[in-house]
């Protein structure tokens, strides 16, 4: 999220994320993770249709500090971040419009 939108509105992301995870979103930055407020492009996946319909730029996000994937498919010491989208995206699915999502850094190129 950008600092222009509301303190109310971040908080309530913060805490429907919450409920649903059943944990609190971390907050200690990882030194090796891009900064918050950086810019990048979310790309897509060469090897399969997705995980986005098209590749758009964002905003690192700091709702919660980057953390490890737990997938058997993430590389190791691979990170996921909170990305705030410039405008709302769809997925590979269809599913959206999203306006932020947690997003794999191999899917995350610095602009």
């Amino acid at each position: 999220m950008t600092d222009s939108e509301s303190t109310p509105h971040r908080e309530r992301d913060r805490q429907a994320i919450e409920h649903v995870t059943g944990q609190p979103l971390p907050t200690q930055w990882p030194t090796e993770a891009l900064a918050p407020g950086s810019r990048v492009t979310v790309i897509r996946d060469p090897h399969w249709d997705g995980p986005w319909q098209q590749e758009f730029s964002a905003t690192i996000d700091t709702l919660g500090a980057p953390e490890p994937v737990d997938h058997p498919q993430a590389n190791s010491g691979e990170l996921k971040c909170w990305v705030q989208f410039d405008a709302p995206q769809y997925d590979s699915s269809g599913d959206g419009p999203y306006r932020m999502a947690q997003i794999w850094a191999r899917y995350l190129r610095p602009e």
